[in-house]
């Protein structure tokens, strides 16, 4: 089988997260996305001017995916907000079917296994709005969890995503941007030896996992930006548009682009990516080309 080689950064649409402490303008945030639909499980988002979709139950959670997915739309973000909120409806949805009165009466983490499965079926069914070219934004709140390493003798207090533990790591694997949002505080000791906060008014987003929290980014951020939809422009940003080979050689201005041109030209027909007669008349452009800078020189 012949391996179709690809090389170099492709831009795909955005998966995100993003969580934090309670009214910090998560929900804000995601709505200024590009061009975003508002998937509203939690009735959150009536003070933003958005457009959403209301959405009281699992199954119309799933349909509402699924028929954006399936024709062209004018939005180019779908907002899930919030996610924890959305696994509520999912674990309500099982219980009816199943006709269980709670998560824990499946017996031995059963019930926690469906779960999970229900849910990474759901984040499949998003992957395909990716693939129709949506970018892809959950909401989500944060909870505070004790935690224990086993390299470590004794555990300590972080942020994690407020969701089973079942279900939050299938969250943060899948995606690209894990957001964390807090307020800057500092402590710092009084005159009388006491630890005091100050601050706790900056909005920061935090993009690289630190003790306190979960987070990462794919797109070489910075660990620590202000909470604006403005610091995260360049994972928005399509890449321009890869010239032709005309247009390549028009736009050159020296002698050593239109070699490099040429040794690219080489690649392509050796590749099969550019035909003999193609070539032939890239050369005769090149040529011309060659003539225009020596005599600019001149």
């Amino acid at each position: 089988m012949a391996l179709n080689i690809q090389r170099g950064k492709r831009h795909t649409p955005v998966r995100a997260v993003i969580y934090g402490t309670e009214g910090i303008g998560k929900s804000t945030l995601a709505a200024a996305f590009p061009s975003p639909l508002i998937l509203d499980t939690e009735d959150g988002t009536h003070h933003l001017d958005v457009a959403r979709v209301s959405i009281g139950s699992w199954e119309e959670l799933r349909a509402a995916v699924a028929e954006i997915g399936s024709k062209p739309s004018e939005f180019k973000t779908v907002v899930i907000d919030s996610a924890d909120w959305a696994e509520r409806l999912l674990i309500e949805s099982l219980l009816v079917e199943h006709k269980q009165k709670s998560i824990e009466g499946f017996g031995f983490g059963k019930g926690y296994t469906i779960l999970a499965e229900g849910f990474g079926r759901f984040l499949t069914q998003c992957d395909a709005l990716i693939g129709v070219g949506l970018n892809v934004a959950f909401v989500a709140h944060s909870k505070v969890q004790r935690t224990s390493p086993p390299d470590m003798a004794d555990g300590f207090d972080r942020y994690e995503l407020k969701l089973t533990k079942q279900t939050a790591p299938l969250l943060k694997e899948w995606c690209d941007l894990l957001c964390f949002c807090n307020y800057k505080t500092t402590v710092s000791e009084g005159s009388d030896g006491r630890k005091k906060a100050t601050g706790g008014k900056r909005r920061l987003m935090h993009l690289e996992r630190a003790a306190a929290w979960d987070a990462k980014n794919r797109y070489g951020l910075e660990a620590e930006l202000p909470m604006a939809v403005e610091s995260l422009a360049p994972i928005f940003a399509e890449p321009a548009k890869r010239l032709g080979w005309r247009d390549r050689v028009a736009a050159a201005t020296t002698l050593e682009e239109l070699g490099r041109i040429g040794d690219d030209a080489d690649q392509a027909v050796s590749d099969g990516k550019l035909s003999d007669e193609l070539r032939a008349k890239l050369d005769d452009a090149v040529e011309a080309r060659v003539s225009q800078i020596e005599g600019v020189v001149a």
